[in-house]
């Protein structure tokens, strides 16, 4: 029994060969499962790997960088240069450096604290005690400013010291900063358009404000390493530089007009209000015709770009400017800072004129050859409510072809004009023309004038009658320009633009900013008699002084009354194309409160100063004489030095050029060519009626013709006032039964 028990436990307990051998077969699964399991994780650890390395691989090297990083510098970047159109440099950055001090470092190596404090006293001035202060304080500082803007020269003098004496002054507890500073060759030159930067190099005004994120670029950054040898290992982000903007100026176009109006200014200063400039500003304007391509752009007062608070001190004193609050010298700074071209407005004056009359043309309300009758005056209005309006000739121009309206700058003709277009087609055009909005030119600052002009809410028929001449609403002198370019042009209105390339640094082009068309004002025809009205006011009308010896031009001078009852400034100004036969350029100047006696002086100067500046630029841009010189114009351009007399014809068949002048704007001694000389009355073959004729009365006394409205004194051969404040404007009660009145 018990040999029986024996044998039965021994058959228990003896393994079966198939549980042995699924037991095994187990653990391979097992082992297998977990052997995929271990692949699956690394496979998902890989694949999460790449995709932080592909997606977040800057920031995680980022974030080991800055926990490894001993110190680290940021290597900024170069701003953009500006250029004029033929590559010469306007503004730039010039590299610069800045001496830091790394007392951390110094400290490791104190015995070379003294002969290197000593090294930086002998080649840059430093106070060695402040500096030794400093480091003993501030143990654990990596980054002090000691000194900026240090040149070249003077880094390498001490870069060379240490060099030379490695064992004893300290490599690594001084180096020096990269930076850059911004540079403006020529000062003042064509400050208004190329604005300025800041200490943190932002730009403020102009093209450096408009283009700040074309210019700017972005910091790059070394981090520097400490290894196990005590050495030092860098990774270096480089600093992408800014692009470089090429201007449509021409420094020398540029350089001539400032030249015009600073000698305006300079020669006019104190002649009537003591103790003041030539006027409150004076600016003009150079444009290409056919492309909106802005030439030069200037405006008087001056800044110097390298000193931009400099002229304070010429028009404050230092009890002026210490009694100055923050926003008071804010302001005054800013009434220098800003582009008059662009930031001020003003009314324009009978410029504008030819704005109406190519309205009335294209609308085909008038013709040319139409006739019109200026008596001197029109009245608006009954009772205390009439308003008389005048003519700058105020015993009237008489009968006038569309033509002399324009050419005699004639008041009443165009308040006709005026009626026949009626406000809602004056409106419109004016709208055409881009008054009331910016023109969007590629500059900083340009003024809105939506709420200074009139609208048909705003417009009654005076109003109308005074947007015929260009007074009761303002404009800015890049609206006048852009607009008057396309009467001149066929009609094609461009917009105004400054910058016509961008390229990087290594001189790619970036983008190309060509010639915008925006819309069509008025007709080629209607152009091509625009043209020929405003030839005739340079030829025999109010503009003769304006024509450069050797050509023939076109355009309009303008005079307006500051807005305001009783005013007695002005705002005086000549538009015109060049040349005559082949129109390439506008220039427009404009003299805001000519520091003159009477408005028509101011006029004259602004006439005098577009001649002066196309006398040079003319030859410049190679455009030849199509006019006989006379005797006094030879001796003019020798004596200015010209070298063009060569390019003259000395034979020319046809009439020469007038020098007689039936102007607006009168001064001076009648000499030859100064468009002072004695008005010729021209006698038109058209039956007027006997009711209109004028009736010139002369006081025996002075010899002075007499106003048969007011009784002021005028001149009998211009028929404008003696009193150079007398205003067109007369607010009375005036009752005439030969004047159109309305209500």
């Amino acid at each position: 029994m018990a040999s029986e028990d024996r044998e039965n436990r021994r058959q228990k307990n003896r393994k079966s060969p198939f549980r042995v051998s699924g037991a095994r077969e187990n653990t391979k699964i097992k082992l297998t499962i977990l052997y995929v399991l271990v692949l699956l994780a690394f496979a998902v650890l890989t694949i999460k790997l790449i995709k932080i390395t592909m997606e977040d691989g800057d920031r995680y090297r980022q974030a080991v960088l800055a926990q490894q990083t001993y110190n680290n510098s940021t290597l900024p970047y170069k701003r953009g240069s500006i250029t004029d159109r033929n590559g010469t440099i306007l503004a730039h950055s010039t590299q610069v450096f800045n001496l830091i001090l790394d007392a951390k470092e110094l400290n490791i190596e104190s015995e070379k604290i003294e002969t290197t404090l000593l090294a930086l006293n002998k080649c840059f001035g430093t106070d060695s005690a402040e500096l030794r202060t400093y480091i003993r304080e501030n143990p654990g500082s990596a980054y002090k400013i000691v000194l900026k803007q240090l040149t070249y020269d003077q880094v390498q003098a001490y870069k060379e010291m240490a060099a030379a004496n490695p064992d004893e002054i300290c490599a690594t507890g001084v180096w020096f900063e990269d930076d850059y500073t911004r540079e403006y060759p020529y000062g003042s030159l064509a400050a208004d358009v190329i604005g300025f930067t800041t200490a943190d190099g932002i730009g403020h005004y102009g093209l450096e404000e408009y283009y700040n994120m074309m210019l700017s670029g972005t910091n790059g950054r070394a981090y520097g390493y400490r290894t196990e040898d005590n050495g030092m290992e860098y990774t270096v982000i480089p600093a992408t530089n800014g692009y470089t903007l090429v201007t449509t100026l021409d420094a020398y176009i540029q350089e001539v007009c400032e030249k015009a109006i600073y000698d305006y200014n300079m020669a006019h200063a104190g002649e009537y209000r003591e103790d003041e400039d030539g006027s409150d500003n004076t600016g003009v304007i150079v444009m290409d015709i056919d492309s909106g391509e802005v030439l030069a752009m200037a405006s008087y007062p001056f800044y110097d770009l390298s000193d931009t608070t400099a002229f304070l001190n010429d028009l404050y004193t230092d009890e002026e400017l210490a009694m100055m609050t923050d926003e008071e010298l804010t302001a005054a700074k800013s009434e220098i800072w800003k582009n008059f071209c662009i930031s001020q407005s003003y009314e324009p004056g009978s410029v504008n004129k030819t704005y109406c009359v190519a309205a009335g043309l294209d609308a085909g309300v008038i013709h040319d050859g139409d006739i019109f009758f200026c008596n001197g005056y029109k009245t608006y209005g009954e009772g205390s409510r009439a308003v008389t309006i005048r003519c700058h000739n105020r015993y009237g121009d008489g009968q006038l072809t569309v033509k002399g309206a324009i050419e005699k700058s004639c008041n009443v003709a165009l308040m006709e004009i005026g009626e026949k277009l009626g406000t809602t087609r004056m409106l419109d055009y004016l709208h055409v023309f881009n008054f009331g909005l910016k023109t969007n030119i590629d500059l900083a600052g340009e003024m809105r004038t939506d709420s200074l002009v009139f609208n048909a809410n705003t417009m009654g028929i005076t109003e109308l009658a005074t947007s015929t001449f260009g007074q009761g609403y303002n404009v800015t002198m890049i609206q006048n320009i852009s607009a008057y370019c396309s009467l001149i042009n066929g009609g094609y209105y461009y917009k105004p633009h400054v910058v016509k390339q961008i390229t990087d640094d290594g001189g790619n082009v970036i983008e190309n900013i060509e010639p915008l068309l925006l819309r069509q004002t008025v007709s080629e025809s209607v152009s091509e008699y625009m043209r020929d009205y405003c030839i005739g006011v340079v030829r025999e009308g109010t503009g003769v002084s304006a024509r450069p010896a050797g050509y023939m031009i076109g355009g309009k001078t303008g005079t307006a009354e500051h807005s305001g009852e009783g005013k007695i400034d002005y705002v005086v100004s000549f538009m015109c194309f060049a040349p005559a036969d082949d129109p390439q350029i506008a220039v427009y100047v404009v003299i805001d409160r000519p520091n003159t006696a009477s408005q028509e002086s101011g006029t004259r100067y602004a006439c005098l100063i577009t001649r002066d500046i196309l006398t040079s630029v003319l030859p410049y841009m190679n455009i030849y004489m199509t006019e006989e010189l006379s005797d006094k114009e030879r001796q003019e351009l020798e004596e200015r030095g010209a070298k063009i007399l060569e390019e003259a014809q000395d034979a020319l068949s046809g009439d020469t050029v007038s020098e007689n002048s039936v102007s607006e704007n009168s001064a001076g001694d009648g000499s030859e060519g100064d468009g002072t000389g004695t008005t010729e009355v021209i006698e038109l073959d058209v039956n007027v009626p006997e009711q209109q004729t004028v009736d010139v009365q002369i006081d025996e006394n002075t010899g002075y013709a007499i106003d048969p409205l007011t009784g002021e004194f005028l001149d009998p051969e211009t028929g404008e006032p003696i009193n150079g404040e007398s205003s067109i404007f007369q607010y009375t009660d005036v009752q005439d039964e030969n004047t159109d009145t309305e209500n």
